[in-house]
Order: structure tokens, then C-alpha cells, then sequence
């Protein structure tokens, strides 16, 4: 009894501490957004805009524009449409883990790298 008990009870808590993360994605294919990240100490924000299959974003008075293609609700690949060097013609594997309300958490690597990063969103 004693043993059944036990077994009930891990049944319980790891199902029940196991429910996946928000994922509602399709709510981010489009809109602005703004990105921040600490690199060598300093704070560095990113604003983007994406609509359809286009991405434009402003970083330090530099702006970009890349093509997006969803891979599936909550992967896409961005290519840079006017790449200046060989490091910017490589897309971009985007992943969103996880949203909440206005934000999502994400996963980017360049296309074939394992080095992956992580980083937050904010939906404006």
C-alpha cells in the first residue's frame, strides 16, 4: 500500500510540474518590438519591426532590413537583404521558447552553428 501510495504521488507531481511553457507564437509573426542585450558591460537596444515577410530593424542609427520565413509557428529564418560582409549573408535560426503577454524568449544561432543564444522580446 505503502509503495502504491509513493508511486500516486510522484505520478502527480511530475505531471503536474511538467506542463510546457506558453507558446502562442502566431501573436509575434508581426508587429514592432524592441531587443536588449549586455554586451562587454554596456546595455544595447534593438528595435525591429516585422511584417509579413520582411523584418526592419535600428540598432546604434544602423538599420537593416531582413526577409523572414517561418518555418513553423514559432521558427523562422532571417536572411539579411543587403548583407556588407561574408558574416552578414549568413541567415539566422530564430526560435521562440516561450511567450508571456507581451514578451517571448527566444533561441538564435547562425544557420549550421551549434553556439546558441538566448534573449528576450518585447512586443511595444
Amino acid at each position: 500500500m505503502k509503495k502504491l501510495f509513493y508511486v500516486v504521488t510522484f505520478a502527480i507531481v511530475f505531471f503536474w510540474g511538467c506542463n510546457p511553457p506558453e507558446r502562442n507564437c502566431v501573436e509575434f509573426h508581426d508587429g514592432s518590438f524592441t531587443f536588449t542585450e549586455m554586451i562587454d558591460g554596456e546595455i544595447h537596444t534593438t528595435t525591429f519591426t516585422r511584417k509579413g515577410d520582411l523584418e526592419i530593424s535600428e540598432y546604434r542609427g544602423h538599420i537593416d532590413s531582413a526577409s523572414v520565413r517561418w518555418v513553423n509557428d514559432c521558427e523562422y529564418v532571417l536572411k539579411n537583404l543587403n548583407p556588407k560582409n561574408k558574416q552578414e549573408e549568413k541567415p539566422l535560426h530564430m526560435k521562440i521558447l516561450k511567450t508571456e503577454g507581451d514578451t517571448y524568449t527566444f533561441e538564435y544561432s547562425v544557420m549550421g552553428s551549434s553556439d546558441k543564444r538566448r534573449g528576450k522580446v518585447v512586443k511595444y
